[in-house]
């Protein structure tokens, strides 16, 4: 049972591992390192952005929550249930209760179903509605929840522009009531002006119905307006955590600190000091030794390419994995 200081998701030592075959005929395995040991929580109400370059491991993490992929090892506690040891059949009750939203809103909606039985599938699935008009019904609340005219219940998803067919994705995600929500990257696919609209729309469902998100992103800008804590990612690990004014204000990893370097600002706005980062991203399948960002880091240690630097409270609140600070 959930209480009022337990977090609605905790996440303790996750691991994913892919398998990588050497050859064809070789029975010999080599693993991609998607997910390397990542440990966090989210409160209720809350917004945690996990965020990092593309192929850090951000969006198998929210799969690895939500029970689409399986996890290596690791602990998964969704409203204090420990859900990494159930089943399928007994996985299906909390299903419900987190639910996600697709970065791609023109392949993660069927185009040959009307939009009133995508947004009823999971209703009907969960049995969380009594016959036809009951179903329609709710159907018309949740478009209009997502700013949508009810008259969008009998059309295509081909009728409707890229931020339209987001919201129907929220709609369907809202539809049984969940408690947590992943977005997975939900805006990196629409238009500038669209992209403030579906985020002011998800910040707005968050305060109108006490939603916990876990918003997986590469904008850094985008996440500094919607978030409340910001945890950063590189090559499978979290490098650093903390609350959305702490990390932008004062981020205290130098990987942390070459993501918000890299965002556009205008001439008039404020300062930033400027960090340098070279050479490419290591291979997931043979990550480097100790601190993975070394090959990278422009003020690498001896230790650093030997030793894991662990995941520390530097400051309240603050977490960062970097030996500058020890």
């Amino acid at each position: 049972m959930k209480t009022a200081t337990q977090p609605v998701l905790e996440v303790r030592n996750l691991r994913k591992y892919f398998p990588v075959k050497r050859s064809l005929f070789s029975m010999i395995k080599r693993h991609v390192h998607a997910v390397d040991d990542v440990s966090f929580s989210i409160g209720h109400a809350e917004t945690l952005s996990l965020v990092g370059e593309s192929g850090c491991g951000k969006s198998t993490v929210g799969r690895l929550i939500l029970r689409l992929l399986e996890p290596t090892s690791g602990e998964i506690h969704l409203e204090g249930q420990a859900i990494h040891r159930l089943d399928a059949e007994a996985m299906r009750p909390h299903r419900r209760r987190a639910q996600i939203v697709f970065q791609d809103p023109f392949s993660s909606l069927n185009p040959r179903m009307r939009i009133r039985d995508i947004i009823a599938e999971p209703l009907r699935n969960f049995q969380l509605v009594r016959g036809e008009r009951e179903m329609v019904s709710r159907v018309k609340a949740l478009l209009d929840t997502v700013r949508l005219p009810e008259g969008a219940i009998d059309r295509y998803p081909h009728e409707f522009s890229g931020g339209q067919r987001q919201r129907i994705g929220i709609a369907r995600a809202l539809a049984t009531e969940p408690v947590l929500i992943v977005c997975d990257e939900p805006v990196s696919a629409l238009d500038v002006s669209v992209k403030a609209q579906v985020v002011n729309l998800l910040s707005d469902l968050q305060r109108e119905r006490g939603l916990t998100l876990l918003f997986i992103s590469h904008d850094m800008a985008i996440v500094e307006h919607l978030t409340h804590r910001v945890a950063v990612m590189y090559l499978g690990r979290i490098v650093e955590i903390a609350d959305r004014r702490s990390l932008f204000a004062d981020p205290m990893h130098p990987y942390t600190q070459a993501l918000l370097a890299a965002i556009p600002i205008p001439a008039a706005g404020r300062r930033r000091n400027r960090i340098t980062v070279t050479g490419e991203i290591p291979s997931p399948i043979e990550p480097p030794p100790g601190c993975h960002f070394h090959t990278r880091c422009p003020h690498v240690r001896a230790e650093c390419k030997t030793t894991i630097p662990a995941l520390t409270e530097h400051r309240p609140g603050h977490w960062t994995a970097c030996h500058l600070y020890r």
